[in-house]
């Protein structure tokens, strides 16, 4: 069985489904700027172009999960865990009227994960 590079937590699972409810299909991506730019934004499916410089490293809750290629290479040797927490964000994210905001947990994989690890693509093929 495939590792998974992305993963999320019940918590966030559940403000992903209010989230659907009122905005169809979604997707995430995590840019790697400064302060909020560092935490994994929620955009309804196709609202945030991905580019080239994006890639895809698996689908959360049914939502695909992109990141910049140069973020990628500080982060390609963890789990990435996508969490909630009380707070407002400064993003454009869908949670952000909620009084939360989607955030990231990570893990080093280990030796034998890493030779097991899903596959990640050019962004701008999965969308």
């Amino acid at each position: 069985m495939k590792i998974p590079r992305v993963q999320i937590t019940p918590a966030a699972a559940e403000v992903i489904d209010k989230l659907r409810a009122g905005h169809g299909e979604l997707m995430f991506h995590q840019s790697g700027g400064c302060c909020d730019g560092s935490s994994p934004m929620c955009f309804p499916k196709g609202e945030f172009i991905i580019g080239e410089s994006d890639v895809w490293l698996g689908s959360v809750h049914g939502c695909a999960f992109f990141m910049s290629e140069e973020q990628y290479q500080y982060w390609q040797h963890t789990q990435l865990t996508i969490d909630v927490t009380p707070g407002r964000g400064a993003s454009f994210s869908l949670e952000i009227p909620l009084g939360i905001r989607f955030l990231i947990r990570s893990r080093m994989f280990t030796d034998a994960e890493r030779d097991n690890l899903t596959a990640v693509q050019a962004g701008a093929t999965m969308v």
